[in-house]
């Protein structure tokens, strides 16, 4: 498949999109019982969501690192994920004037980093990582959380599959790119088709 070096695959409806996070139980099964993220979650740090599932395995361990131990995917809604899209800045210089007033005052930190493969390897394509913070947290918490499902042992399937060696198609979301509007394209830094 011919990936573009920048972009945005996600498993993704016309109403929704999931992302990804890991917890450990503390956190991750009040979250699930509410449907959305309650203490001991805490609102005043800034918390980072991933729309590619690699990429979380790659960052949790397939569930296995300290801290990491549950993996949720939160079904997001897409007018909510736009507008943090739309309200966020890189986390980096990216060379355009006034970068660092815009990462001062903005909600949302973009980060492409290298995808990733099913044995962790980097790949030759970037995923985005998101980082919420401030009144966007707020949002992510109160408004765009549709759903909210553990996803733990389908992480621990894939890792157990790969490991024998065997094909994990089955057990993956299906990702595609995500339909990005103009003005969000150039804002997150998002390659062209």
């Amino acid at each position: 498949m011919n990936v573009s070096y920048r972009q945005i695959r996600a498993a993704c409806t016309e109403e929704s999109i999931t992302l990804y996070q890991a917890y450990d139980a503390a956190i991750a099964g009040p979250a699930v019982a509410a449907q959305r993220f309650v203490a001991p979650f805490k609102r005043e740090r800034m918390t980072w969501i991933k729309p590619s599932f690699l990429w979380m395995m790659y960052r949790c361990g397939y569930a296995t690192k300290p801290g990491q131990g549950r993996v949720l995917a939160i079904e997001l809604s897409r007018e909510g994920f736009e507008w943090a899209l739309g309200h966020s800045c890189l986390s980096h210089d990216d060379g355009r004037p006034g970068w660092a007033e815009r990462v001062r005052r903005s909600p949302v930190r973009i980060q492409w980093d290298p995808e990733r493969g099913l044995r962790h390897e980097a790949l030759p394509h970037r995923s985005i990582q998101i980082g919420l913070s401030g009144d966007a947290v707020r949002r992510y918490v109160d408004e765009w959380t549709l759903a909210i499902t553990d996803i733990t042992d389908r992480a621990r399937a894939v890792h157990a599959a790969v490991g024998r060696g065997a094909d994990v198609t089955a057990l993956l979301p299906a990702e595609r790119p995500y339909p990005l509007p103009d003005g969000i394209i150039e804002t997150i830094g998002a390659s062209r088709a």
